[in-house]
């Protein structure tokens, strides 16, 4: 059903696509440039600028490798939530909250009613897509996890915050949709750790997308999926991309019992290590996706963004995983 969605969408994708989460690493003069920009010693176009060539960099880099659907990079973005809540109406910035490691982030706080204030993403998009034949996806965080790591104190619930964002982040994909993108991922980390949310969680996901001409995606990357499924099928997407490169591929499983009926972007790359996975080792990751769902559902990609690995580490692993794919689309069939 998705591959006739792909083929109406005029997308002619390979078995096993390939593509990855949304972020990359920061190269190191962007990386600085945002330290300065914070201080007011660098203006807004100088830190476009760079942050555009370094997209380009990241583009290139894909291309080279042989990714079939690109991403931007996101060299523009701090946080994944906090880069929205800095653009939208109805919130403003909290102190910092530590999110991972040593990193952190001003947790923003629902403060009025959230509203859309134009394109968001846009621009990025279509700069993006300027620089490739390749399809690029456009990107955005759900409402889900944009009220999960928010303060609310302005909607009387958690689920009155979700459905007001779902209903202001639908025009953002209605405008990338507008633009020309055809594959749109909607990131939503935080929808495995609160099952009693879920309900709400899908009827956000259905405000977010019902109708719209794309494919989308959703990509989910932490939490107990075991404790969500099979109700996370009511999500209302194409696709939904897991991370269980670990312990989590013991999920498949569970898909012999309750069928699988979406397309899975299978995460073959734990972006939580530094070292980079050998060729075999993700082959067998691919494999065992192989053995319980139909080749023509699987897309491959990493755990998540790889924005927390060095340059190197990044594309060696990426490396490894478009290795791992020729192979399996040798044997198994359909290699291009």
């Amino acid at each position: 059903m998705s591959r006739e969605k792909l083929g109406a969408l005029g997308l002619d994708l390979p078995p096993l696509p390939t593509s990855t989460v949304g972020s990359f690493p920061k190269l190191p003069e962007v990386a600085e440039a945002r330290t300065r920009f914070a201080r007011n010693q660098v203006s807004p176009s100088e830190l476009e600028a760079l942050e555009k060539k370094a997209t380009e960099f990241w583009v290139r880099t894909q291309e080279e490798i042989g990714i079939d659907v690109l991403v931007d990079g996101e060299q523009y973005r701090g946080d994944m939530v906090a880069y929205f809540a800095e653009i939208m109406d109805g919130f403003h910035l909290g102190g910092l909250v530590r999110s991972y490691g040593n990193r952190y982030y001003h947790k923003p706080v629902i403060a009025a009613a959230v509203t859309w204030p134009g394109p968001m993403t846009v621009a990025w998009w279509k700069w993006t897509q300027s620089l490739t034949d390749k399809p690029v996806k456009g990107m955005l965080t759900g409402p889900y996890t944009v009220m999960d790591w928010s303060f609310n104190d302005y909607y009387p619930s958690r689920a009155a915050a979700c459905l007001a964002l779902a209903r202001e982040l639908r025009k953002e994909v209605e405008a990338l949709i507008e633009a020309g993108a055809k594959i749109i991922q909607i990131d939503e980390p935080a929808i495995s750790v609160r099952q009693e949310e879920l309900p709400f969680a899908i009827e956000a996901s259905h405000l977010v997308t019902d109708g719209l001409p794309a494919y989308f995606i959703t990509h989910a990357c932490y939490g107990a999926f075991e404790t969500i499924y099979p109700d996370m099928l009511g999500l209302a997407v194409d696709n939904l991309d897991l991370a269980i490169s670990n312990s989590a591929l013991d999920l498949l499983r569970i898909f012999e019992k309750d069928p699988f009926t979406k397309d899975l972007s299978l995460g073959v790359l734990d972006v939580h290590s530094h070292r980079v996975e050998a060729v075999e080792q993700v082959k067998e990751r691919i494999m065992r996706g192989v053995r319980v769902l139909p080749g023509d559902r699987l897309w491959v990609d990493p755990d998540c963004g790889l924005k927390t690995r060095t340059v190197e580490e990044a594309v060696g692993k990426m490396r490894a995983m478009v290795a791992a794919v020729r192979e399996v689309r040798r044997e198994v069939g359909g290699a291009r």
